[in-house]
């Protein structure tokens, strides 16, 4: 497995497992069959709902603790913001039943962000979360989060996918030191990326499939990849794609599927903005 380093040296694998979307129930044995294929880095949430099946699968198994990279995900909090985020991290802990996380991401840019910063920050310098970052920030928010907070973020996951490429935002990131990181790798299917001529023309040429292209696209540019599977063989093969390279111009030629918006959502949108930002967890 090949990692990177983040700016505060924290090392992160390239390629992981994301329980997005993935039913509680079939949870504990989709994470534990990841393990069993090699998967280190695990992705989870409190929104997601599955975080104690995760701490399950990770208790159940016999991988040393230093050897596994966890990374769950902060909600929305009320005010007072820095002592909800401290209570939300700790729940989130507990159902893990972990005594740190090695990444701890502010999952939606919405409500006091800089309250929820705080409080992130003091769980880093606790080393409770060894490593602290962002989801879907665009840039002028990672920007403004940037230059008002003392600790810049280690990670940024966003969309990123073949026809959502998000490769200018990357240079940014990358001036700043913050990670990029990609979620819905596989645009969840959308645009017919499964069948696409071009993928499966690369894929052909190494005997890969159309996912194993995308995701050594993603690790080549150096975004890390958390691709979700239920099935065993799928998660093999998606981890199955260190033993081969693309070729500069292929890389060029998937650079033109690049649509440069979004396939799903955007999260300047008013209307999302009023959803995800008032939308609370149950716990």
């Amino acid at each position: 497995m090949q990692t990177v380093t983040l700016n505060n040296g924290v090392e992160m694998p390239l390629l992981g497992f994301g329980v997005y979307q993935i039913p509680a129930e079939d949870t504990e044995r989709a994470v534990s069959e990841a393990l069993a294929a090699g998967y280190r880095l695990l992705d989870t949430a409190a929104a997601y709902g599955n975080e104690e099946a995760v701490g399950r699968a990770i208790k159940a198994g016999d991988i040393p603790r230093e050897e596994l990279f966890v990374t769950t995900k902060l909600w929305v909090q009320d005010a007072p913001a820095e002592d909800n985020t401290r209570r939300a991290f700790e729940t989130s802990l507990a159902k893990l039943g972990l005594d740190h996380v090695d990444l701890y991401l502010m999952h939606q840019p919405f409500g006091d962000v800089y309250g929820q910063w705080r409080a992130m920050e003091a769980l880093n310098r606790e080393g409770v979360a060894k490593a602290i970052g962002v989801a879907n920030f665009y840039p002028d928010r990672l920007i403004d989060l940037i230059v008002n907070n003392e600790i810049t973020p280690q990670v940024n996951q966003i969309e990123t996918h073949p026809f959502f490429q998000r490769a200018d935002y990357q240079d940014l990131m990358h001036e700043h030191g913050v990670q990029i990181q990609s979620w819905g790798g596989f645009a969840e299917g959308r645009n017919d990326l499964f069948t696409n001529p071009l993928l499966a023309e690369i894929g052909k040429e190494y005997g890969k499939s159309v996912a194993q292209v995308v995701l050594r696209w993603l690790i080549q540019r150096g975004v890390v990849a958390i691709p979700k599977s239920v099935r065993a063989e799928r998660m093999a093969e998606n981890i199955d794609v260190f033993d081969f390279r693309l070729t500069d111009e292929q890389m060029a030629r998937i650079a033109t599927l690049d649509t440069g918006s979004s396939l799903f959502f955007d999260h300047r949108d008013p209307e999302m903005v009023t959803w995800l930002g008032g939308r609370r967890l149950d716990s």
